[in-house]
């Protein structure tokens, strides 16, 4: 894991080694100045770490995408050290493939074991912490919300509780709101986090909610009556009459147990993988606008609130509503940072241009492997091996497009929750992200690697420590200094 943090150091592109304090407040266009020295540690924390058992999720509470199928019988908590390819116990049934049953998996991870492992964090050296989402939803991966404005009940100490908290308000009605158990817990550990100097920022997509997120569940039940049937894209309602659902609406990529808010006002055309002009139905609008700022200022307080988001497949919304939410986040808390996930303009190969999202009127910054995939190629011993002189052009293209701020504010990535992880990624000599499972490639090596892996890992961490010391020195000297810092 240090090997980790140490990479996302060395690769905050640009190397910038400033420790100015901010000064002045943030210029809405420009990314704000803790950006440029983040350390980032990426956490899932349905499995990072078990502070309290006693909230464990049960058979009863979780379900499964795509139509939340109930867990089968003799389903448990998966024991933490299991290898990750050993078959759970209750998955008995056939005909579910491995990575199905994957969805049935929970570790019981919660808010406290990530606040006990804050000092851990802090020997690490990291200073900002970029969460998954940990919104209240049925699912292992929790991008299919139940609600956005509270913390899943299962991170926080009375999930019953909350859940009753939860049934007492009006979820479109932001005066209703309270504070649930996990919702305090998530207030206490960005609290304690804000201590040690580490910035928090949350994931969250808008693009779509779960179908249990509770304005589908009054469309389900009020079909054509319901107050929320135009948040979504509803094609043809279900008659009761009948015994067949027949049901029929747009789920993010297809997927029915995603389904995805209204995008209007399109007036260019939209398509996966480039930005286009739009915006989300104004109802969800609202509802997402007042989500932002309850975490961004908890009982109007800034200090208490989240440093920022990251924002989940960010092309799947139009560039009107991100212009729009870029106002209400910085009118909120100036120096907040905004990264949206702009990853593939088409899989596997070209990377989407980030230019459109980072020119100072939506994000602050991309997750950023457009620095790590040609890394990969020259450092690793791959199928797709390139020279220093490619490598070198590889980065100064994506670098030089970019402003200098944004440049300096890029959340530089080489592996996270999408991605192989680092070893196994150096391990394997296939295409980055492609054929990168056992399923999809019987070669695929998913253990330990060898010695000359790890070796060519550290290289890699060292030529871009090198490299970064570098650039730093000739900005440094740019600037009309003399000498080497």
């Amino acid at each position: 894991m240090r090997i980790v943090v140490l990479l996302a150091a060395i690769l905050s592109m640009g190397c910038q080694t400033s420790t100015q304090q901010q000064v002045a407040p943030t210029p809405f266009n420009q990314p704000p100045d803790w950006a440029q020295d983040a350390i980032w540690y990426q956490v899932f924390v349905e499995r990072f770490s078990n502070g309290d058992s006693s909230n464990d999720p049960t058979a009863a509470s979780i379900a499964i995408p795509p139509l939340n199928v109930q867990a089968p019988a003799g389903w448990h908590v998966t024991p933490w050290g299991q290898d990750w390819y050993q078959k759970d116990d209750y998955a008995t049934d056939t005909t579910r493939d491995f990575n199905n049953w994957l969805q049935f998996r929970r570790y019981g991870g919660d808010l406290q074991g990530l606040i006990n492992k804050l000092d851990y964090l802090q020997d690490l050296g990291i200073n900002a912490l970029y969460i998954n989402p940990i919104n209240d939803a049925p699912s292992l991966h929790k991008y299919d919300a139940s609600y956005y404005h509270h913390v899943d009940v299962h991170f926080g100490p009375d999930p019953e509780g909350d859940r009753a908290i939860m049934a007492k308000e009006n979820p479109n009605d932001p005066a209703t709101w309270q504070w649930t158990a996990a919702d305090k817990m998530f207030l206490q550990l960005i609290d304690e986090a804000h201590q040690r100097n580490i910035r928090v920022v949350l994931d969250y997509s808008w693009n779509h909610t779960g179908t249990l997120f509770w304005a589908w569940q009054d469309v389900l039940k009020n079909g054509a009556n319901s107050a929320y049937k135009d948040w979504y894209n509803i094609s043809q309602f279900d008659d009761p009459a009948t015994p067949a659902n027949e049901m029929q609406y747009a789920g993010w990529l297809n997927i029915p147990s995603l389904p995805e808010l209204k995008k209007v006002d399109i007036t260019t055309e939209r398509k996966i993988g480039h930005p286009y002009e739009g915006n989300i139905n104004k109802g969800a609008k609202e509802h997402i606008f007042a989500v932002t700022k309850r975490w961004l200022a908890p009982n109007g307080d800034t200090s208490k609130g989240v440093d920022g988001y990251r924002l989940d497949v960010a092309d799947h919304v139009g560039l009107g509503f991100w212009r729009e939410w870029r106002k209400v986040v910085r009118q909120t808390k100036g120096d907040a940072y905004l990264v949206g996930e702009v990853w593939w303009e088409q899989w596997p190969d070209p990377f989407m241009n980030p230019v459109p999202y980072t020119s100072g009127d939506v994000f602050d910054a991309v997750m950023f492997y457009h620095a790590y995939r040609p890394a990969k190629y020259f450092f690793s011993k791959s199928d797709f091996s390139i020279d220093a002189k490619q490598l070198a052009d590889s980065l100064q293209f994506e670098w030089n497009r970019l402003r200098k701020t944004n440049r300096y504010a890029m959340m530089n990535v080489s592996s996270t929750h999408d991605a192989p992880r680092l070893l196994t990624c150096f391990y394997n000599p296939g295409k980055y992200k492609f054929r990168a499972l056992p399923k999809d490639d019987a070669q695929y090596k998913t253990g330990k690697p060898d010695a000359e892996t790890y070796q060519r890992v550290r290289l890699y961490l060292l030529a871009f420590v090198y490299i970064c010391w570098r650039a730093a020195n000739l900005e440094w000297r740019r600037n009309g200094h003399v000498g080497w810092r």
